[in-house]
C-alpha cells in the first residue's frame, strides 16, 4: 500500500500510514517509560544491599523526598512506600482507619466499585453508596462531610475525574480518602483537600508496579493514633506502633522488603520529571496529550469520548467511543494496531464499554498521539471491512 487513499467499490479505504509513532506505548497502566528511559541508565550500587541498610534507606528517602517535591506536598503530609501497588495503599488505609464514622463511597467505574465491594462486603459497614454510569460523574452535592469519603480523583477505566477539589468541604467532619493513581503528576491536586491519597509510580511515572505510595495529612494521622478497628489487621497494614504513627515507613523503613531496582526506576522518572520542568511541566505535557487526542476525535464523526463534559474528561486515561463497535471489533482492531507496531494495548478496560482507551500522560510525548490518528483511521477502515 502506498500513502494515497484506496478505493474499492463504493468504499474509500485509508491506506495503512508509512509512519509509526516513535513510541507505541498507549497503556493506561503500566504506561509508557518516560522518554530517554534506558535500564543502563538506572543507578546500581544499591542493588544486592539491604534495603535497611545506609544506602538503601538514603535511596528511599531520596524517592520520597523527590516525590513531595514534584506534588507540591505540604510538609503537614507524610509520604511512605507501601506494598501491592495503588491498590494496597488503598485497603490499607481503609483497613486501618474506617469504622469510626458512616462511610460514603463514590463510583463511576471498576475501581471505585472495588472500594465500595471492600467497603460493604469485606468490612460491613453499610456504606452510603453514590454511583454513575460509565462517562458520567455522580452528583458530587450529595456527599455528606460528616462522613469519611472514599472516591477516584481520575477514574482510569472510565476516562472520568473530578474537576477540582472546591465540591469538597473544608470544615468537614470525616476524612477524604483519594484514589489518586492516574492523578497524580497529571493534575494540581488541592492537598488541603485531601486527608488520604494513594497512587502507584506505574501510571503518570512510568514506574513499574508491585509498590504503592501512601499519602497521609494530619487529619488521618490524628485517627490512626485515636482509633483503633474493630477487625485484625495483618503485618503489612499495620501503621501504628505503641500507639503512635511508625514514622519510620515515612522515612524509608518500609513495612516490608521493596524492590530496590523498582525504587531506582521511580528515581530516573522522578528526576526526568524534574528535568522537563517539575510539576508544570508534567502537567503541561499531559495536557498536550489530551488536547492532540482531542482534536482527532474531533476530526473524525466515529469517534467519541465516553466522558461527553470536558471538565470532568480525564486528561490521562482517555476512554473513546467508536461508532457500531461491540467488544470482538475492538479487540481485533487493537490486535491490529500491536501486530503493526502502531499502538500497544489501547482496548478499553474490561468492564467498561466496548472502546478504546489512550493513555496521555506526561511519558507519552505529543508527536506520538499525533501519530496515532491516521492509523486508528486505517485500522477501524480494515476491521470494518472485514466485519
Amino acid at each position: 500500500m502506498t500513502d494515497t487513499t484506496l478505493v474499492t467499490g463504493a468504499t474509500i479505504a485509508p491506506a495503512k500510514p508509512a509512519t509509526t509513532p516513535a513510541r507505541p506505548h498507549f497503556s493506561s497502566g503500566p504506561c509508557a517509560k518516560p522518554p530517554g528511559w534506558d535500564a543502563a541508565k538506572l543507578a546500581t550500587d544499591v542493588l544486592g544491599r539491604s534495603h535497611r541498610s545506609k544506602l538503601g534507606k538514603q535511596r528511599l528517602q531520596y524517592c520520597i523526598d523527590l516525590m513531595r517535591e514534584l506534588l507540591r506536598l505540604p510538609d503537614t503530609h507524610r509520604i511512605g512506600i507501601v506494598p501491592g501497588s495503588d491498590t494496597g495503599a488503598f485497603e490499607m488505609a481503609m483497613w486501618t482507619m474506617l469504622g469510626a464514622r458512616p462511610v460514603t463511597t463514590l463510583a463511576w467505574e471498576s475501581f471505585g466499585e472495588g472500594w465500595v465491594t471492600d467497603a460493604a462486603k469485606q468490612l460491613k459497614l453499610d456504606p452510603n453508596v453514590i454511583r454513575a454510569d460509565y462517562g458520567q460523574l455522580p452528583d458530587l452535592s450529595q456527599v455528606d462531610f460528616s462522613h469519611d469519603v472514599l472516591f477516584t480523583w481520575n477514574g482510569t477505566t472510565s476516562g472520568v475525574r473530578v474537576p477540582n477539589g472546591d465540591w469538597i468541604a473544608a470544615n468537614r467532619a470525616g476524612l477524604t480518602f483519594a484514589d489518586a493513581t492516574s492523578a497524580v503528576f497529571a493534575y494540581d491536586l488541592p492537598w488541603d483537600k485531601i486527608d488520604v491519597a494513594t497512587f502507584s509510580w506505574q501510571k503518570v511515572l512510568g514506574g513499574e508496579g508491585a509498590h504503592g505510595v501512601l499519602i497521609l495529612g494530619p487529619r488521618a494521622v490524628e485517627r490512626l493514633e485515636t482509633y483503633t478497628p474493630a477487625w485484625p489487621l495483618p503485618k503489612v497494614f499495620r501503621l501504628i506502633s505503641k500507639g503512635k504513627l511508625a514514622e519510620g515507613v515515612f522515612k524509608g523503613e518500609t513495612i516490608n522488603t521493596p524492590s530496590m531496582l523498582a525504587v531506582e526506576d521511580a528515581i530516573f522518572a522522578l528526576e526526568w520529571a524534574k528535568s522537563v520542568g517539575g510539576a508544570d511541566g508534567l502537567i503541561a505535557r499531559s495536557d498536550a496529550n489530551a488536547a492532540a487526542l482531542d482534536r482527532i476525535v474531533a476530526e473524525r464523526d466515529w469517534l467519541g469520548h465516553l466522558a461527553p463534559d470536558a471538565a470532568s474528561r480525564s486528561k490521562t486515561s482517555v476512554c473513546l467511543t467508536v461508532a457500531g463497535a461491540d467488544e470482538a471489533f475492538i479487540k481485533s482492531m487493537a490486535a491490529l494496531l500491536e501486530k503493526e507496531g502502531a499502538a500497544f494495548d489501547i482496548a478499553g478496560y474490561r468492564d467498561a464499554p466496548a472502546g478504546l482507551r489512550i493513555w496521555c500522560g506526561a511519558t507519552v510525548d505529543t508527536a506520538d498521539v499525533v501519530a496515532l490518528g491516521p492509523w486508528l483511521d486505517w485500522a477501524y477502515a480494515e476491521v470494518k471491512a472485514s466485519a
